[in-house]
């Protein structure tokens, strides 16, 4: 008898492995082979290109998408492999939930992975859907992000060099980043001092790889573009509406109301600091204070004349702060007088998230309204705490001021929550969708920033605080604040890659343009799905403005805020879209041929992506190549939004 139970419990102990097993060795499916270059550091430090085998199959299974890596990459592809997954079925109208994707990724030395391989993976997992072959002498590199498009990656003279190494012909890049910038170190002997010069070379990537290695190398705009290169076969790309008009006429009475309210506050508290006894120092520091805050409202006026209605609230909002700041401090005669100030905020920011979290969801507008004013009760939340800390330090001051800004932005949380009453409209949307998505947007984040951290330091500031803080969002279940927190990190982090080393303003400017191109390509989709994306919009009409004003003056910080509110617009209207495009028969070839390096004659459409080549001749070569790091970091935190 115990002879018989030992067989069995083997079995028993060997089942729960039974799918496992099965799921590592597919029985039936398509499998596709490419070559994807990477980087690796070398034992001194310099980064260098290398070849990486991609080996993707997909078979009939449950959703699961497994990587493997040979030998162990320093950055974690998962992230990038599941995202990859979701845009291959998106953009084939397929439900990847019945189907399992394995990815198996070779390669001679340990590499610096993650996003940059996004595109490829996304290229194998179509062309295994489809059954299509891939020609081995096509190779590229760049992210995929959430809409389709192609993001931009670090390396790419070093991927060329690779690409060129394994005999590809054609090297496909993101689009706009065909000029790259490197440090040429010189040293000279005088007098036996050695003297090191370091200068930044622009390089056109294309002109060199054709010239040194005879390398095709073409820009891409999305996975679309780099399904033809690989495959010859071309998916519909879906077209958004030849014309749209944005603008924020939905929040005119809004803003209008808003701005007599903060002009008559602002009036109320010059006439209570005149009347004031407080000493020359202190009514010298609150009349600034309040002068400032009048150029603010000076501002508003301006936008609202002009029909920007988002940008005179977000401008009313900024002068708020610092009215009630001198308003509040005017009131302040002993530490319980700041202790009073700070409690009122804190039952002003209870009630916003009692007002937010209590709203039931319907429809994707709704959503996105909610999940902003969620994001606004968080960071009312950690500048109620910072005013605490600087209370217990007995700065008074700045304890009253982070307690204004906290009160307002609770304020704004409640803004935006009626808003999205407003737009509210059919069935009640699960917050576990809001959920998923934050813990895609804070996976596919916190790659991107390992990547540049890894490639280039820390330069990218504080955008791993950022992360830290989105995953804090997360187990808390704060999770709309966690998705925009993770989603504005990923749009810093690539707006640093974009546009690292490059301080030419014409060429900033034509970057700008595509940004902007795309933020309205976005809006325009979403609106063609019969979703009003009110954030976006808002955000369109913010980034505008300060390109008006960067224009007016010059000013490259306004400039790159304008470019990373673009990049805002862009994200959040393609938030929680999930309209693909319809699968199609193969075109003009065959399952079981390899296609040809086919380059087509650009349409009219399709020529931005050769803008960079006419701007950038301008570029000096004593462009610095990490301008662009700090310039950014401060460009994001310029003018707080509404």
């Amino acid at each position: 008898m115990k002879r018989a139970l030992v067989p069995l419990l083997i079995i028993m102990l060997l089942l729960p492995f039974a799918s496992f097993a099965a799921a590592e060795c597919p029985s039936e499916g398509h499998t596709v082979v490419l070559k994807a270059p990477a980087v690796s550091r070398t034992a001194s430090g310099e980064l260098i290109g290398v070849a990486t085998d991609f080996v993707i199959t997909v078979a009939p299974g449950t959703g699961h998408v497994y990587v493997e890596t040979w030998p162990l990459a320093e950055v974690d592809m998962q992230a990038s492999a599941r995202l990859a997954a979701q845009i291959a079925g998106k953009v084939l109208g397929v439900d990847m939930s019945k189907y399992d994707v394995f990815i198996q990724i070779k390669a001679d030395s340990p590499i610096i992975g993650g996003p940059s391989a996004g595109g490829t993976m996304t290229v194998g997992i179509i062309a295994a859907l489809e059954g299509w072959k891939v020609n081995p002498k096509v190779m590229m590199t760049g992210m995929i992000n959430p809409d389709g498009t192609i993001g931009p990656v670090g390396g790419i003279l070093e991927k060329a060099s690779a690409a060129h190494d394994v005999g590809a012909e054609l090297f496909l890049i993101p689009q706009g980043q065909r000029i790259q910038y490197v440090q040429e170190t010189q040293k000279k002997e005088i007098g036996g001092i050695v003297e090191i010069n370091t200068r930044t070379k622009r390089v056109d990537v294309v002109d060199y790889a054709k010239e040194r290695w005879g390398l095709t190398v073409i820009e891409i705009k999305d996975i679309y573009d780099a399904v033809y290169y690989f495959t010859g076969h071309k998916i519909p790309r879906p077209e958004a509406p030849a014309y749209i008009k944005i603008d924020t006429s939905f929040l005119k009475d809004d803003a209008l109301k808003d701005y007599e309210n903060t002009t008559a506050y602002y009036q109320v508290t010059l006439e209570k600091l005149k009347k004031s006894d407080v000493n020359y120092a202190t009514y010298t520091t609150l009349m600034e204070a309040l002068n400032e805050a009048q150029a603010v409202l000076n501002q508003s006026k301006k936008s609202l004349d002009d029909g920007r209605y988002y940008t005179t609230m977000s401008k009313n909002f900024q002068a708020r702060i610092i009215i009630r700041h001198v308003d509040w401090y005017l009131g302040v005669k002993s530490e319980e007088d700041v202790q009073r100030i700070l409690r009122t905020t804190g039952s002003e920011i209870n009630a916003s998230e009692r007002r937010v979290s209590n709203i039931a969801i319907r429809g994707t507008t709704m959503l996105q309204a909610v999940a902003a004013a969620e994001e606004r009760v968080e960071q009312a939340k950690s500048l109620l705490d910072e005013a605490w800390k600087y209370y217990y330090n007995g700065d008074y001051w700045d304890a009253v001021g982070d307690a204004a800004y906290a009160y307002e932005r609770a304020k704004t949380a409640v803004f935006w929550a009626n808003l999205g009453e407003r737009f509210a409209t059919g069935d009640v949307i699960d917050r576990d969708v809001v959920k998923a998505t934050a813990r895609d947007y804070i996976d596919e984040s916190n790659l991107i920033v390992t990547y540049i951290e890894s490639m280039y330091g820390t330069v990218g500031g504080d955008l791993s605080q950022s992360i830290q803080q989105a995953e804090q969002y997360y187990e808390d279940g704060k999770y709309s604040a966690a998705l925009f927190t993770a989603m504005e990190a990923r749009v810093r982090a690539q707006v640093f890659l974009d546009t690292l080393g490059i301080d030419n303003e014409t060429v900033l400017r034509d970057k700008l343009t595509g940004m902007k191109e795309g933020a309205k390509a976005a809006i325009a989709m979403a609106q063609s799905q019969g979703i009003t994306p009110v954030l976006a919009i808002a955000y369109y009409e913010f980034a505008e403005s300060y390109e008006q004003s960067a224009e007016e003056n010059g000013s490259m910080d306004d400039l790159q805020t304008a470019m990373i509110f673009y990049q805002y617009a862009r994200e959040t209207a393609n938030l929680f879209l999930s309209k693909p495009a319809q699968s199609v028969p193969a075109a003009n070839t065959t399952a079981t041929d390899v296609p040809q390096i086919v380059i087509p004659t650009q349409s009219p459409r399709e020529t931005s992506t050769d803008t960079s080549s006419d701007s950038t001749g301008k570029i000096p070569e004593t462009a610095i190549i990490l301008i662009a790091v700090g310039a950014f970091l401060v460009g994001a935190a310029v003018g707080k939004k509404l």
